[in-house]
């Protein structure tokens, strides 16, 4: 594995093997790395000849009371996870490699940024269009690999894809969880036992909602999403942020309870705030 810091680098070292035509899968990550992220590779590793990963905890995501300073980091231990997973260039920039001026162009996708987390952190979504425009175009990926734990992130990511004509394909992986159900989140270890023990509602409520669905028990979106509430609400360090159930992708209101649906939560235990989504298809297949 290659540790690359610097744009022009990774664009001559990549390009051989665009000269060679083989495909580029990319991961793009702001480190601490753990099992989610590791099966982004590993799917990458399957289709594509080779895998780059970038490293870059990106200031413009972050609104001015949230966790830039706190945001975990530990370069040495991620070298070796994406080392051992296979990763073939790891990208690593600084702030001043990536925004070596003050930036006045800005990527912002609409409509789908208004809900959930766009709508609780302002300016977040520009942030991610913004680095993730950077970097495909440093990279020039031939397919780029997401987590659907931020399904919205997703969405946001496809919708800017298409609209802007990149030539990438997204690939949307499922969710990783730990063995309790427990969404992975480099933020997970900030929770204490009892606050990881309480956040386990929120795979639970959402689980219970999908088996709810499926067996026609809601009449109505707002009923779901009531129902999850409730369940969240049983744990007393549990502070709910939102909780909503939206037609996916769109991520606009539903017409009816057989659209594709995101039940979508996000819910702060102390200072750590966690999200977690199902995603209920057509078939009821659960991402």
């Amino acid at each position: 594995m290659r540790v690359i810091t610097t744009k022009s680098e990774l664009r001559s070292s990549l390009q051989p093997s665009r000269i060679a035509r083989k495909t580029i899968g990319f991961v793009p990550t702001m480190g601490y790395l753990h099992e989610g992220h590791i099966s982004l590779v590993k799917q990458a590793k399957l289709e594509c000849d080779i895998v780059v990963m970038s490293i870059f905890v990106n200031p413009l995501q972050f609104g001015p009371n949230e966790d830039l300073d706190r945001y975990p980091r530990d370069f040495e231990r991620d070298c070796e996870l994406a080392k051992e997973a296979g990763v073939d260039y790891l990208f690593h920039p600084d702030v001043q490699e990536m925004y070596p001026n003050q930036s006045l162009t800005y990527v912002r996708v609409g409509q789908i940024t208004e809900k959930l987390c766009g709508a609780s952190r302002p300016g977040h979504f520009d942030g991610v269009a913004t680095v993730v425009t950077k970097l495909f175009q440093i990279v020039q990926p031939d397919r780029a690999y997401f987590g659907l734990k931020d399904a919205q992130q997703v969405a946001v990511i496809e919708q800017m894809v298409l609209d802007l004509d990149i030539p990438v394909i997204i690939v949307p992986c499922e969710i990783v969880r730990e063995s309790d159900g427990l969404a992975l989140s480099s933020r997970n270890v900030f929770l204490t036992s009892e606050q990881h023990q309480q956040a386990l509602i929120l795979s639970k409520s959402l689980r219970m909602a999908k088996d709810k669905l499926a067996s026609h028990l809601f009449e109505s979106t707002d009923q779901v999403s009531q129902f999850v509430i409730q369940q969240i609400q049983t744990q007393s360090l549990a502070e709910i942020d939102y909780v909503d159930t939206l037609q996916y992708p769109s991520l606009q209101n539903p017409n009816s309870l057989t659209d594709d649906l995101l039940i979508a939560v996000a819910v702060r235990f102390g200072s750590t705030r966690l999200i977690d989504n199902v995603l209920v298809r057509h078939n009821n297949k659960e991402c």
